[in-house]
């Protein structure tokens, strides 16, 4: 397996890492077994770096990777890294009130997580979105103090923009920034980006499939279940819809031409922009994590990007990211 660094202060991890989320919410069922078998098949593989947080689920997918953790090899579990996003406020039906990034209240997650994870720490602990109502510098500041405990190793940060970037590092070393980045979202090229390099703080990119969009295995008349978060995205709209799988039709020609998948082309080339970079893949199966593998294998060159350029420009996707109301929580987006 390839490694990577993430920043200057950061651990070695996996070149790609396994993200965890579509396990227990937001993409519909899953199956608890083949999630399992995935996590498996992941850490066998030499990934090391599994992706959750406290509120996927709430608290289930914490709890499925404890039980992938305590069923796996010795040798695998102890290479396994775990991070983790906090801060999320949910409802008994599954919504979203906002986030809490208050000093108790981050000792107080981290608490449970702990217990949920069955760990006695947290390589990387990040607040999922900024907590308006509390200065960035106070909720690094108690992760920071949770590493000088022992309970989290690592600070990370989630969708800040470069100026919320420059005053979380000023409290405290960051490993990285987790944010979305693909083909079809490359909003952190222009700004945070270049401030997370100058910083040497690390990118975990996610939503490099675009949640599957551009896997090359969606289709326009795939019908999606009611607790699929892609029913509200307007990346999957209707007009939107068709002109981004039109995007990845494009994409396809090149891919072909290459010898490899869709998916394989899009995981490619996030990995090709920096080895600064780490990529998580939200596999729910074993057969796609074996497809998203191949990635590593793929060497992208000058022409290559040129043609995926072509195929995908900057800026080409159809709609938000995510719907208006969470764009608002994205201080990455400001």
């Amino acid at each position: 397996m390839q490694t990577r660094t993430l920043g200057t202060t950061g651990p070695q991890t996996s070149a790609l890492g396994l993200g965890c989320m579509g396990m227990s919410a937001l993409y519909g069922d899953s199956d608890r077994a083949e999630s399992i078998a995935t996590i498996h098949a992941a850490l066998d593989a030499g990934v090391t770096l599994l992706d959750t947080g406290d509120f996927y689920g709430m608290g289930h997918n914490e709890l499925l990777i404890n039980e992938a953790l305590r069923t796996a090899p010795t040798a695998a579990r102890e290479q396994a890294q775990i991070s983790v996003k906090f801060g999320a406020l949910r409802t008994v039906e599954g919504g979203f009130t906002g986030y809490d990034g208050r000093p108790n209240a981050v000792k107080n997650f981290a608490a449970y997580s702990l217990q949920r994870l069955g760990v006695d720490h947290i390589d990387v602990y990040r607040i999922a979105r900024i907590d308006p109502d509390v200065p960035i510098e106070e909720t690094v500041g108690a992760i920071a103090e949770l590493v000088q405990a022992g309970h989290v190793r690592h600070i990370g940060l989630s969708e800040v923009g470069a100026e919320s970037l420059r005053r979380a590092a000023a409290v405290a070393p960051i490993s990285d920034l987790q944010i979305e980045y693909s083909l079809i979202s490359r909003g952190i090229e222009d700004a945070i980006l270049p401030t997370a390099r100058e910083l040497g703080i690390g990118i975990t990119a996610y939503g490099v499939l675009s949640r599957g969009l551009i896997s090359g295995h969606f289709s326009r008349d795939r019908k999606l279940a009611a607790n699929d978060f892609r029913g509200m995205s307007p990346r999957f709209q209707g007009e939107n819809l068709a002109r981004n799988l039109d995007l990845v039709e494009a994409l396809r020609k090149t891919a072909e031409q290459k010898g490899i998948s869709v998916a394989q082309t899009a995981i490619a080339w996030v990995l090709s922009r920096g080895k600064d970079i780490v990529p998580l893949v939200g596999a729910r199966r074993r057969d796609r994590l074996t497809e998203a593998l191949g990635a590593l294998d793929v060497t992208l060159n000058a022409d290559d990007l040129a043609a995926i350029e072509h195929a995908v420009p900057a800026d080409a996707a159809a709609g938000d990211r995510y719907p208006a109301e969470q764009m608002a929580h994205l201080d990455s987006e400001h």
